[in-house]
């Protein structure tokens, strides 16, 4: 696992519409294998899978999949209580996921914006 000081340092989530679990994994600082764990606790957490069984993550997974790593890596929930918390935003789990996904415009603009005055 990650140590507590890097927890905080992810990278940005790049535009695209599927990712990969190699991919996911990079993004989330998490091993393919806990991500095919978290699958199973969560219900919230359901790839699209294709030819093959391969799974292909969302945008709003990464998302999730980060606040499931948030709540048991850093908030320090157990797996189960994560599971409640999470069940227990779903009515606010919308505003919750608009304000990361507003947060993430925010950088990836602050990241053009730089480039542009270079």
């Amino acid at each position: 696992m990650l140590e507590a000081s890097n927890n905080d340092v992810l990278p940005v989530i790049p535009g695209k519409r599927y990712f990969t679990i190699g991919e996911v994994s990079e993004l989330c600082g998490v091993k393919p294998h806990v991500l095919r764990y978290w699958e199973q606790e969560f219900p919230q957490l359901k790839p699209v899978k294709r030819r093959g069984n391969r799974r292909y993550y969302q945008r709003h997974d990464v998302i999730m999949i980060r606040q499931i790593r948030s709540l048991l890596y850093e908030q320090g929930f157990t797996i189960g209580g994560a599971r409640l918390q999470l069940s227990g935003e779903q009515a606010k789990g919308d505003v919750t996921q608009s304000q990361q996904i507003i947060r993430q415009m925010r950088i990836e603009l602050e990241e053009v914006l730089q480039l542009l005055r270079r």
